[in-house]
């Protein structure tokens, strides 16, 4: 097939399937400009200059975004942790409430392909940092209730929960024991535990101990990236295979590219002396100097390396454990080229069909590998 039908090949697979996305930072981008506690909300109908909106979105194809309810690790023991993964989805509610004919709730895959069927774009949810749970069991109780449908167990920093792939204070060398009965807990009620951003220790010791499968929301193999370990070794990703679960692979330039990778910690530590040498706070201005250091670097990976990560889970354990958790709007201006928004997935698609992916391999890899996951989560905790 020629180079033009299969763009146009790709574009009609993009809308024809649905599209999930397991880490969106849509809401944490609009807590940043301000909308948190404002009555109205960032019209997203429209376009915005973040990665994700309504527009961008039928554009590229994609249906279910997860929403990020991200908490960051300098909240954690604050006492403000629940109150701000609250006002967050009561934000995600706002967003459904003000525009009903673009975007509905979703709380199993059920219901987004009943969104789909009425061209309404599902928002789920996911808590990015277990923290919001403060401490207390029968939080996760309350944020299911709340439409939470997964936790990412940490985030920057270890917690109470286990440890995090980004600290080194190793605090529980995996998981403490009030983690180890979140695990039991989010079995027992539904919940997806994400393996994103904990450590290898915690990550072998979730396996263990959970009854369900695991997801990883937002990462990739660490294969591409020697050393990082935010990413996931091929014997992680054989083991979260191995449970039926499945990597959600995180599109950012340093997540799937060695030398990109470096480049974007070079830059970041870069940033991080000129705000100490200059006792900078404002973010305005970090970001303004941040971007001229990306501009001249250019740290950017290409959509070719994403498409060699996804096909590298496929040659290691098979085409039923991968999927998509691009981290648009987390990830601010080092998304590679030719895959800078969630208008792009069709140019991932068309990689895939050049490596000969069937249409059958494209649709597990765009929805039917996560729900499969999702669903057999959900009937565990109703057994």
């Amino acid at each position: 097939m020629k180079e033009k039908q299969l763009i146009i090949k790709s574009k009609i697979l993009a809308n024809k399937f649905i599209i999930a996305d397991g880490h969106i930072d849509l809401p944490h981008r609009l807590k940043k400009a301000g909308y948190l506690n404002k009555d109205d909300v960032l019209d997203i109908t429209k376009d915005t200059d973040g990665d994700f909106d309504y527009k961008k979105s039928k554009k590229g194809g994609l249906d279910a975004p997860f929403m990020s309810i991200y908490i960051p690790a300098e909240f954690q023991e604050s006492s403000k942790e629940k109150k701000l993964a609250d006002s967050l989805i009561d934000m995600v509610i706002k967003i459904t409430e003000s525009f009903p004919d673009k975007f509905a709730l979703a709380n199993n895959p059920s219901e987004i392909k009943h969104n789909f069927s009425k061209g309404l774009i599902s928002l789920p949810m996911g808590i990015e940092n277990g923290a919001a749970i403060e401490n207390k069991l029968e939080n996760i109780d309350y944020f299911f209730n709340r439409g939470i449908r997964y936790m990412t167990l940490t985030h920057g920093k270890d917690n109470a929960i286990c440890d995090s792939s980004y600290d080194s204070t190793k605090t529980w060398n995996g998981l403490s024991p009030f983690g180890k009965k979140v695990i039991s807990k989010m079995n027992s009620v539904g919940m997806m535990i994400d393996v994103s951003h904990i450590t290898d220790e915690t990550f072998y010791q979730v396996i263990e101990i959970s009854k369900t499968p695991v997801i990883a929301s937002h990462s990739s193999p660490r294969k591409f990236t020697p050393g990082f370990e935010r990413n996931m070794s091929d014997d992680m990703i054989i083991k979260l295979a191995e449970s039926n679960g499945l990597i959600l692979i995180n599109f950012g330039s340093k997540f799937v590219n060695e030398l990109s990778n470096k480049k974007i910690s070079k830059i970041d530590r870069k940033v991080e002396n000129w705000i100490k040498k200059n006792k900078i706070n404002d973010i305005n201005k970090i970001n303004k100097f941040k971007n001229k250091i990306i501009k001249e670097e250019k740290p950017f990976a290409n959509v070719e390396d994403v498409i060699n990560a996804i096909d590298h889970v496929v040659n290691l354990v098979g085409i039923d454990y991968v999927g998509f958790g691009s981290d648009f709007d987390g990830l601010g201006n080092t998304l590679p080229y030719n895959l800078k928004s969630v208008a792009d997935y069709p140019n991932i698609i068309l990689g895939l069909l050049k490596k000969n992916y069937s249409e059958e391999d494209i649709e597990k890899i765009c929805y039917k590998n996560l729900f499969r996951t999702w669903n057999e989560i959900l009937g565990y905790s109703s057994n």
